[in-house]
């Protein structure tokens, strides 16, 4: 949280060329969202069984239909094209198209691949048109190095960057402790930053290969391309991500227990502008970044000493638990009158062992919608 912002400062643009808030179409009606059969994919060459309602080439088919048999592949769909985009406002929009191009496709459908590789092939080459010309998402940990004293001045936000963006895990079906386990690493900020070095081909190839565990056939099926080309479009996106650095994927966090009394710790010390508590629980390496602002701190004395010099003040911010990314997460409101507050953005954590390794606010209040919460609450 960056000092002097304005409580309910205005939405980040989605990108460079197109503001979410000003010229993003709206959003079209989508097919139900319906309950869906145990089965959904059918061997090459079988003949598609009545019970698992298909529709024959040239007959017949409902929206209930095809929301029956595609619904369910919604969620990782989403985190898909979150992993291409780096946006979870332009994922959906992007799955949304997936779905309408499905749904107009559907008729068309032979069973040549499964009914999930087809929809993953509409889903990424509609990422990879999208991302045409677009700049990559960073952090500000990706553009410049960091401050280690508090007393520098800060630099003015950012809006025109398009800054890589959290999302909530109940998005991706990640409400399952084993969903959490299994796709966390996949959708990690660390991760997600990482990705965003790679040009959209290779995203695209490092994220159906090493996330999902595509086969290389698949993969080639997908991209309309050769496996041979696949596995060295492979080669080369893990060489650019060993050049940039270790990402760490499979963090030590604290069980359960440990790990809730930390959080409410932690709520308990920034809301209460408590720094010999925060001293407790950071690390000593600790790090700090606020997006849409460039300017980021490493080190406890420099995190503690911005905190407690520009952000922290008794009840000036509520706290909501949440999780994003596969890591805990708040959604934040900052006071905006005596029984008021306004949506401010979310803070994500990144922990290690029992402390606080990493601090991410991203001081969007646009984003707090997207985690199910409104932007004004009333105390």
């Amino acid at each position: 949280m960056t000092t002097g912002a304005p409580a309910g400062v205005s939405a980040m643009p989605s990108d460079i060329e197109r503001p979410h808030d000003t010229e993003r179409p709206p959003r079209t009606e989508r097919p139900p969202e319906t309950k869906l059969p145990a089965e959904t994919t059918v061997p090459v060459g079988t003949e598609r069984p009545a019970e698992t309602g298909w529709s024959a080439v040239g007959e017949r088919h409902s929206q209930r239909e095809f929301a029956g048999l595609t619904e369910r592949f919604r969620p990782e769909l989403l985190a898909h094209c979150y992993r291409m985009l780096g946006s979870i406002h332009d994922a959906e929009d992007l799955v949304q198209e997936t779905y309408l191009r499905a749904w107009r496709g559907f008729g068309g459908f032979e069973g040549r691949s499964s009914l999930r590789n087809w929809l993953y092939t509409i889903a990424t080459m509609a990422c990879l048109t999208a991302l045409e010309g677009r700049a990559r998402r960073p952090l500000p940990s990706g553009l410049g190095a960091p401050e280690d004293d508090h007393r520098v001045a800060v630099a003015a936000r950012e809006p025109t960057v398009p800054w890589l963006q959290p999302a909530p895990d109940a998005r991706f079906g990640f409400d399952d402790p084993a969903a959490i386990v299994a796709g966390r690493t996949g959708v990690r900020l660390a991760f997600l930053a990482a990705l965003q070095l790679l040009p959209a081909r290779q995203r695209a190839v490092l994220t159906l290969r090493d996330v999902l565990a595509f086969r290389s056939t698949e993969v080639a099926a997908i991209l309309d391309t050769t496996p041979t080309a696949v596995d060295s479009a492979l080669r080369r996106a893990r060489s650019r991500l060993a050049q940039a650095g270790p990402v760490e994927t499979d963090l030590a966090e604290p069980d359960e227990l440990v790990q809730r009394r930390l959080l409410d710790d932690y709520v308990t010390a920034f809301t209460s502008a408590d720094h010999a508590a925060l001293v407790a629980l950071l690390r000593a390496d600790v790090e700090m970044e606020m997006p849409p602002t460039p300017t980021w701190f490493t080190g406890r004395d420099a995190v503690l000493g911005f905190l407690t010099a520009r952000i922290l003040n008794p009840g000036l911010w509520r706290m909501i638990p949440v999780r994003a990314n596969g890591q805990p997460a708040f959604v934040v409101y900052k006071r905006a009158a005596e029984h008021r507050y306004e949506a401010y953005g979310i803070h994500v954590l990144t922990l290690i062992g029992s402390k606080v390794a990493r601090i991410t606010a991203f001081n969007d209040p646009s984003l707090v919608p997207a985690f199910g919460f409104a932007v004004t609450v009333e105390t």
